[in-house]
C-alpha cells in the first residue's frame, strides 16, 4: 500500500512539473546560469543544517547526501561547489537575486513553490512527522492529544505548513524556529512539546545522542512529500541537473549514497 502511494506522489509531482514547465518554456527566456555558473568556476548552492541532507561532522567538514549529490555534479560540471547557509525563510529571495544559483538541501517539492522557482525531477521521499519526549510518549498518540500542546517547526518549511493545515495543530501554541534541528532541541529541553519535522532527519537523530530522549508518535503522518532542487524561474541549469542525475543514477552513485545515508530514492 505504501509503495502504491509513493509511486502516485511522485506521479503527480512529476506531471505538475510538466506543465508548469509547458507554461513557463512558451513565454519566458531562459536564464542562462549555465554560463554563470562556468564563467564564476562555481555553483553557488544555498542549505541549512539538516541531517543527512547537508550537515557538519565533529571535525567542521561539511557531508551528507545533498553536499555529496551537489559536489557529484559540480565534477561533471567542470565547476566546484559552494555550499552557503542561508535562512530558510529568505531562501527564493536568495535565489531570485542570485546570490544562490540552486537550493539543494532536501526541499519539498509543492505547487505553489513550482509558481516561483524551477525543480529538478524528485529523488528522495519524505514524510513529516511529530517528534515528542519519551515520557511523554503515551500522552501524545495523535494530533488531537496536542490541541493545546506547544508545537515548533522550521518556519517556511513544510512543518510549519501541515501544523497549520490540521484541525487539532492549528488550535495548539505554535513557533516557527530558525531550523530543522533548533525543532528537535526545543522538543528536548522541554521548552516545547512537540515538533513537526522531516522524516529523513527524525528518523536519523531521534533516539540517538543528545536526542536519546526523543521519540516519533508512531503511525502519525502529517504529509508525504518528494524532495527536489529548486533553480531560479526559467533556470537552463534545471534540465542539466537532471540530465547528469540520470547518469549519475545508471552508474549507481546516486543509489550507493541513498544507501549510505538510509534514503528512499524516488528516481528510476
Amino acid at each position: 500500500m505504501k509503495a502504491k502511494r509513493i509511486f502516485v506522489l511522485v506521479m503527480a509531482v512529476v506531471l505538475c512539473l510538466g506543465v508548469f514547465a509547458g507554461c513557463s518554456g512558451k513565454n519566458d527566456a531562459k536564464i542562462a546560469d549555465l554560463d554563470k555558473i562556468h564563467k564564476a568556476g562555481k555553483i553557488v548552492v544555498g542549505i541549512t543544517d539538516y541531517e543527512p541532507m547537508n550537515y557538519y561532522e565533529a571535525n567542521g567538514s561539511l557531508t551528507g547526501f545533498d553536499t555529496e549529490y551537489t559536489r557529484a555534479v559540480a565534477e561533471v560540471l567542470g565547476v566546484e561547489a559552494e555550499f552557503i547557509e542561508i535562512d530558510w525563510d529568505n531562501k527564493e529571495i536568495e535565489l531570485n537575486a542570485g546570490n544562490i544559483d540552486a537550493i539543494w538541501n532536501g526541499m519539498t517539492y509543492t505547487e505553489e513553490r513550482a509558481k516561483n522557482m524551477d525543480f529538478s525531477k524528485p529523488y528522495v521521499l519524505n514524510e513529516i512527522v511529530l517528534v515528542v519526549r519519551a515520557d511523554d510518549a503515551e500522552k501524545y498518540r495523535s494530533t488531537a492529544d496536542l490541541a493545546s500542546a506547544k508545537i515548533v517547526a522550521e518556519g517556511g518549511s513544510s512543518g510549519e505548513d501541515c501544523v497549520a493545515a490540521d484541525e487539532n495543530l492549528k488550535n495548539a501554541s505554535f513557533t516557527p524556529v530558525d531550523g530543522l534541528i533548533f525543532s528537535l532541541m526545543e522538543v528536548a529541553a522541554g521548552t516545547a512539546d512537540a515538533a513537526a519535522v522531516d522524516s529523513v532527519m527524525a528518523r536519523r537523530l531521534v533516539g540517538n545522542g543528545a536526542y536519546a530522549n526523543l521519540v516519533i508518535i508512531p503511525d502519525v503522518v502529517l504529509s508525504d512529500e518528494v524532495l527536489a532542487i529548486a533553480f531560479r524561474k526559467g533556470s537552463d541549469l534545471s534540465a542539466e541537473v537532471d540530465k547528469i542525475t540520470a547518469d549519475l543514477v545508471k552508474d549507481g552513485t546516486i543509489k550507493a549514497l541513498a544507501e549510505k545515508y538510509a534514503l528512499t530514492l524516488v528516481l528510476e
